[in-house]
């Protein structure tokens, strides 16, 4: 492929030469067009506003057994294990890296193209396939699993390999066959059997209807791509929530099932660096298909043509706006913040929060619809669905088991929990399940069920 070879400095690539790849293991492949209706790299994608570098776009992307790196407009990185068969003028990719001088990442809807060779010593392991339980098979098999491979000594890494390598989600493992896929409305991965059923030898397993399914280490690629509304929305929605309600992941799922970007009333680089391209857009630009929020108070409300309400167990929305607060979205509070003063005077301070932005919006709020993280997390695609017929959207079934598929995002917390599981004292109990009471009571005031029973009281 025209281009390929070792990387030099940016210097030489004026000259005709490839971009310099500072400590990286991989081969430069070239510059590809990345400005069709679907992306070039369609797998994992992240940005960095002031960081990056091609090293840290090889080593994300090799974490997740991709082939190919690809590096666009100075900050954003994108993997993948196919290319096309043709690129552009190496001149065309010509930004620098924001965290690398001297060395190239892309262009305007261009990309910088490395192959992934290995990772870099002391970076994170590459990701393994993850047992998602045993089902029965579906009833067409050739036509629910786009590919297979059959041979002997069948195993879970061959399988999955092999399937990441075609940028399927799924290895699915009978016997000596092996099989990928998507989660599909006739094999949705909702119903697991008992793993007894799939513990037989190869050729029992084999006549049997039962396979063991495993989740690849490469995303599902079907809900990845998004973009901006094509025209200004005519209806300004909200996606409001108390803070540590889960409103970040709410937009996850969101923008994945949609296909559109969200905005935030705020900015948040790191969110911006985890693919939120919204956050860089005006809160009223009208580009997005729903704008997160915090805020409550009539003026605040009144601006918005309809919301989704995001609710969450005020106990863990707390625990969660803590960890926030002392350790970034991703991070533990530690014990020292968990035993000062901090927390008591937090909780005495955000309690009363919680329960009054719930009342002003269902005071204030000119549209809504009330969402209860709890029933998310438990029925996420009946609700998912719910949520995106009142962004009036239409999403194909396949879609929201995708999303489903993908539902963590990179939004669970790392590290370890430092404080005691119940850091609440009676006395702070007694005050939040005040409020909780007082809310329960406001949902069936205005013809919503009320809140989920696990709420009240502790």
């Amino acid at each position: 492929m025209a281009g390929q070879g070792r990387c030099r400095n940016l210097g030489a690539l004026r000259e005709g030469g490839a971009p310099y790849c500072g400590k990286s293991l991989g081969t430069y492949i070239g510059c590809f067009s990345d400005d069709g209706h679907e992306r070039t790299l369609k797998g994992a994608v992240f940005y960095d506003l002031r960081k990056m570098t091609v090293s840290h776009c090889q080593d994300a992307c090799a974490e997740r057994s991709y082939v190919y790196a690809g590096l666009e407009a100075g900050v954003e990185c994108y993997c993948g294990n196919r290319l096309p068969a043709m690129s552009v003028r190496l001149e065309e990719c010509k930004h620098e890296c924001k965290g690398e001088k001297g060395s190239v990442c892309g262009g305007v809807d261009r990309l910088s193209v490395y192959r992934v060779d290995e990772l870099q010593p002391g970076s994170r392991k590459r990701r393994t396939a993850t047992y998602r339980g045993c089902f029965r098979l579906p009833e067409n098999i050739t036509h629910t699993f786009p590919s297979s491979l059959i041979q002997a000594n069948v195993t879970v890494e061959t399988c999955s390999d092999f399937c990441s390598q075609k940028e399927f989600p799924l290895a699915i493992i009978r016997g000596l066959e092996c099989y990928c896929g998507y989660p599909t409305p006739q094999f949705d991965l909702h119903d697991a059997m008992d793993s007894s059923l799939c513990g037989q030898d190869p050729e029992a397993q084999r006549l049997a209807e039962y396979c063991e399914v495993y989740q690849t280490p490469v995303q599902d690629t079907r809900c990845t791509d998004r973009r901006f509304l094509p025209n200004k929305s005519k209806v300004f929605v909200a996606l409001s929530s108390f803070p540590g309600a889960g409103n970040t992941w709410a937009r996850h799922l969101i923008e994945h099932a949609t296909g559109f970007y969200t905005g935030s009333y705020y900015f948040d680089g790191i969110l911006y660096n985890k693919g939120f391209k919204g956050e860089k857009d005006h809160w009223r630009s009208r580009r997005t298909i729903c704008v997160k929020t915090h805020e409550s108070g009539r003026r605040e409300i009144e601006m918005f043509d309809s919301a989704i309400l995001l609710i969450r167990n005020p106990y863990r929305s707390l625990v969660a706006e803590f960890n926030r607060k002392c350790a970034g979205h991703l991070g533990y509070a530690a014990d020292r913040n968990w035993k000062s003063k901090e927390w008591p005077d937090f909780v005495n301070s955000y309690a009363s929060w919680w329960s009054s932005h719930v009342l002003d919006w269902l005071k204030y709020g000119k549209r809504l619809l009330v969402v209860h993280y709890e029933e998310l997390r438990r029925s996420l695609v009946p609700t998912l669905r719910e949520m995106v017929a009142f962004l009036n959207v239409s999403v194909s079934e396949e879609r929201l088991l995708c999303v489903e598929n993908n539902k963590e995002g990179s939004f669970r917390r790392h590290g370890r929990r430092s404080h005691d599981p119940e850091p609440f004292t009676p006395e702070m109990k007694d005050l939040i399940n005040g409020y909780i009471r007082t809310v329960d009571q406001a949902l069936r005031d205005h013809n919503w069920t009320g809140l989920p029973r696990e709420y009240v009281p502790r």
